[in-house]
């Protein structure tokens, strides 16, 4: 997943100081609502976060406008229509976080644990092992309220006109927030941290992780 980043290389957001063919796509939950999620753990699943692939860079397209933030070609283009309509709406979305690599995943989850002096269950509660982000998969996005950057990646994002409009319109364009409040992963709630899931391959990939059995 996850939520608690450090941007990808050429991207401006300064690292926070704490964090975490198409087809119809399931009901989006709503922040309160826990994700389906299986009882017992993947074999694949580390500390509460399950295993994704990294999206080939042949498949991403920018987000933002000096390209330096990249989701999956289906993510991208509903992403922007999604902030499109949210302007017109009066609201800024603004992307913080898209596609993050295994490689940087691996410098932001132990580089900052070691940083804290962090236990790695502690670390896992903010931050995905390497190998297990939804971000590697292309399909997922850190948003923050483009007039209130105070809140970017800090639950008091709920409290923004963006999280609001986002709760209410979001699943218009098929993405639904990951990580909501008591999720049965166990991850901190991450009222910033939305996935696409309106194509085959990303419903796939998130769904079926969720409910691999040992």
């Amino acid at each position: 997943p996850k939520g608690e980043i450090t941007p990808p290389i050429a991207a401006s957001v300064t690292p926070p100081t704490e964090m975490p063919s198409a087809v119809v796509s399931p009901s989006t939950p709503s922040p309160t609502q826990t994700p389906i999620a299986s009882s017992e753990a993947s074999p694949d699943q580390v500390l509460g976060h399950f295993a994704y692939a990294e999206a080939p860079a042949n498949e991403l397209e920018p987000i933002n406008a000096d390209g330096s933030l990249k989701m999956r070609q289906a993510a991208a283009q509903s992403y922007r229509k999604m902030t499109a309509d949210a302007a017109v709406a009066g609201v800024r979305l603004t992307p913080i976080s898209g596609f993050r690599s295994v490689a940087d995943q691996n410098e932001l989850f132990f580089k900052v644990k070691e940083e804290r002096n962090q236990a790695v269950s502690k670390r896992a509660e903010v931050s995905a092992p390497p190998g297990h982000s939804e971000h590697h998969t292309g399909y997922a996005v850190d948003i923050g309220d483009g007039d209130r950057s105070d809140t970017n990646l800090s639950q008091s994002f709920e409290d923004t006109p963006a999280f609001t409009w986002l709760s209410a319109n979001a699943a218009k364009y098929s993405f639904e927030i990951s990580f909501t409040k008591g999720n049965a992963q166990g991850v901190s709630y991450e009222p910033w941290h939305w996935r696409f899931v309106g194509d085959r391959p990303s419903l796939e990939t998130f769904y079926r992780a969720q409910h691999q059995k040992p």
